[in-house]
């Protein structure tokens, strides 16, 4: 057997990142092959994700990236299991390589995509499983989408406080000129912000599924069923535009000024910078 010295461990841990009791055991296993042992401590992550494939990853942070040139920008949600691990040094590292994956992914959106992302012959899926042997905790892509502009427009992104919830929004406007401008990119910033807060369903009312609608039709006429026909129909309508102004983004009432929809506050940045501004799209992550 392959005397294993402490600088063969050494370069291991330099490599691995891993405890000097388990690279020195992984060598000991390769019989000194370096590159046998990163297998072994690989496959140790897979055996731990294995092992633990049934334990609620309800920790983690939203990570947010942005190009320089602001045109793209993209959200992933990376989980694990304790928040202890979440505040780790090697998790902070992973959370650290997952905006170079999120930029450099050719897919939009989708959890496996950024997993299969390849960067200098490494995926993010390596990456994950060596902090999962690391660690000792089941670790996971919960969610991954990218924005990219195809004309005048602006990304707004916003990470909570305590790193769990990020939203993105995608904000289409008349020129360059007024994407550029202070209030607009204010107004992206702060609806982004407001996302986080109110939890909209979706952009406008045609977003929500007419199955969705009827069922909620149903509801309100059945609490005034003791009503008139004709007043139960205004009470359903009313109710039903509540319900719109609750969970349509541009119908809700902003967080900073509730005397105005979403949709007016953007309108108003949008003619103090000289146009018009409208939102695309958005998307609302969460940890846990």
């Amino acid at each position: 057997m392959t005397e294993i010295s402490a600088s063969m461990v050494m370069k291991l841990r330099k490599m691995s990142g891993q405890g000097m009791m388990d690279c020195k055991k992984a060598l000991q296993e390769a019989d000194g092959d370096i590159d046998k042992a990163l297998d072994i401590l690989r496959k140790k992550g897979l055996a731990t994700l294995s092992k633990r494939a049934e334990r609620e990853t309800s920790e983690g942070t939203v990570v947010a990236w942005e190009s320089g040139d602001g045109k793209r920008a993209g959200l992933v949600t990376l989980c694990c299991e304790t928040d202890f691990v979440a505040k780790s040094d090697d998790f902070v590292a992973m959370v650290e390589a997952a905006q170079q994956y999120v930029a450099a992914c050719p897919s939009d959106k989708g959890a496996a995509n950024i997993l299969d992302t390849d960067l200098d012959g490494e995926k993010f899926s390596d990456v994950l499983t060596e902090t999962v042997s690391r660690t000792g905790e089941k670790m996971q892509v919960g969610d991954f989408q990218k924005f990219a502009l195809d004309g005048p427009g602006l990304i707004g992104t916003y990470i909570h406080f305590n790193g769990k919830v990020g939203t993105m929004v995608e904000i289409e406007t008349s020129d360059d000129s007024v994407a550029a401008a202070d209030q607009l990119k204010q107004a992206a910033s702060d609806i982004a912000m407001h996302i986080t807060a109110t939890k909209p369903v979706s952009l406008d009312k045609d977003g929500i599924d007419a199955e969705t609608i009827e069922r909620e039709k149903a509801i309100f006429a059945e609490q005034a069923r003791n009503k008139p026909p004709n007043i139960i129909e205004k009470i359903v309508e009313g109710k039903l535009n509540k319900f719109f102004a609750e969970n349509c983004l541009l119908d809700q009432p902003f967080v900073k000024d509730d005397s105005k929809s979403v949709e007016q506050i953007l309108t108003e940045a949008a003619k103090q910078a000289g146009g018009e501004a409208k939102i695309k799209k958005f998307v609302r992550f969460e940890v846990g």
